[in-house]
């Protein structure tokens, strides 16, 4: 089967290598019971390729079941999946058939696979090796014809090396993979599937699609989408219903989406997305402290103004950038920030004093009247990264009024990463 007609026929819209490479390994493995990983960040659509594996494949006409296993209670995953026999637990009244007994001859969808307790995987291993399970509370064997399609958005490499997961049942999972691309990383369908939205709302509700002006579109198509598909259908819905004018502005969009003008600092890909996340926030430190000794510059000049010290050419010393190798930072650093490698070799090279006029450096030092100021001690700054780090989610928190959603936002990270390190610092 073609892949355009593929995309007929699922609502598929899109024209990227990425895309077309992913449905083309999915209509390929379709025909045999080959288990697939899909990957993907979350919204980018993996449900629809495990829906399309199982209508391509001669199990079509029996049971397609797509499971959350992230939103099953640790408790009861087993008794959900493989079911259980009366009097196996506290109000088990009755015999219950599992989704793998329900689902035999037919295809089981496991999304967001990274987070299935570690006892769970291995009665899906010896589900995925022999075919066989055990209800819970039963000694009986019992045997089943399924299928399993499996989903992540997390790297289930790193959590086999973190202990979380299996590593056996990662390479009984991952038989054949299928990449998913990201919203960002297909800009090019980003504008026709916003298009596709606006239509489909437009003809249910019987009313013109809304346009977007030649600004508008460039600041749709150049945001990263977080949230994928389903953060851009959200927006179409928004712009569609709640715009009395059908030609949207960048101001509104921007009204609609607030972080549309954001831009994110660099990730570097080789990492887990924990160490992304600290980067971001060090960034984030790095900048404020900028602006810290721009004030404390700043105070210093008027210090000497209003308490007639001496000091040489005051008045020419340009106000503190964040440099390189003491020179100001050319305009592209703050466009395209520098890795922390090269961070810390700029910050070896001997220092440009030519930048400041005068040679300030040759010249007399400020001269201090020290009967005028008290005895002050001086107090070193902890400059470990986890104190840094720990300061700057109590800064946002505080501006946030404690609104961990938007503190999150203002970090840079998830509200999952932000709870676990609030959690960790005991905040």
């Amino acid at each position: 089967m073609k892949i355009q007609s593929v995309k007929q026929r699922f609502g598929i819209i899109g024209r990227s290598e990425q895309l077309d490479r992913a449905l083309s390994k999915a209509i390929r493995v379709a025909n045999t019971d080959l288990t697939v990983l899909v990957q993907g960040e979350s919204g980018v659509g993996k449900e629809v390729i495990s829906k399309i594996i199982h209508q391509l494949s001669a199990r079509k006409h029996n049971t397609f079941i797509a499971i959350n296993t992230g939103a099953l209670p640790e408790g009861t995953i087993n008794s959900e999946l493989f079911g259980h026999d009366k009097g196996a637990f506290t109000g088990a009244t009755g015999d219950r058939k599992g989704y793998f007994e329900t689902a035999g001859g037919g295809t089981i969808f496991l999304d967001e696979i990274g987070e299935m307790p570690l006892d769970t995987q291995a009665y899906l291993l010896r589900v995925l090796e022999s075919g066989e399970f055990i209800r819970v509370g039963s000694s009986v064997v019992q045997k089943t014809d399924v299928r399993v399609i499996a989903a992540t958005n997390v790297d289930l490499l790193e959590k086999v090396r973190q202990g979380k997961f299996r590593e056996d049942l990662y390479y009984r999972l991952n038989t054949v993979p299928i990449v998913v691309p990201s919203l960002k990383e297909r800009r090019e369908d980003i504008y026709m599937l916003f298009r596709k939205f606006t239509l489909d709302i437009a003809d249910k509700y019987r009313n013109d699609p809304v346009m977007l002006d030649a600004q508008a579109k460039e600041l749709l198509v150049n945001y990263a989408w977080p949230g994928n598909i389903r953060e851009l259908r959200n927006v179409a819905e928004q712009l569609s219903i709640l715009s009395e004018d059908r030609l949207i502005t960048p101001e509104r969009l921007i009204e609609v989406l607030p972080t549309i003008t954001s831009r994110n600092l660099p990730q570097i890909r080789n990492g887990s997305d924990n160490d992304y996340h600290e980067r971001e926030i060090l960034y984030k430190v790095l900048f404020d402290m900028k602006n810290d000794l721009n004030d404390l510059k700043s105070l210093i000049f008027e210090l000497i103004r209003n308490n007639d010290l001496e000091v040489s050419n005051v008045q020419s010393l340009k106000p503190l950038t964040l440099s390189t190798g003491g020179r100001p930072a050319p305009q592209e650093f703050f466009d395209q920030p520098p890795t922390l490698t090269k961070i810390a070799e700029e910050s070896r090279r001997a220092p440009d004093l030519s930048y400041y006029p005068g040679e300030v450096a040759q010249e007399s030092p400020v001269l201090i009247n020290k009967g005028a100021y008290a005895e002050s001690e001086i107090v070193e700054d902890n400059l470990s990264l986890e104190s840094m780090e720990r300061s700057m989610i109590s800064k946002a928190l505080k501006k946030h009024g404690g609104r961990r959603k938007e503190a999150a936002l203002e970090l840079g990270i998830s509200e999952r990463t932000l709870y676990r390190k609030i959690k960790n610092y005991g905040m």
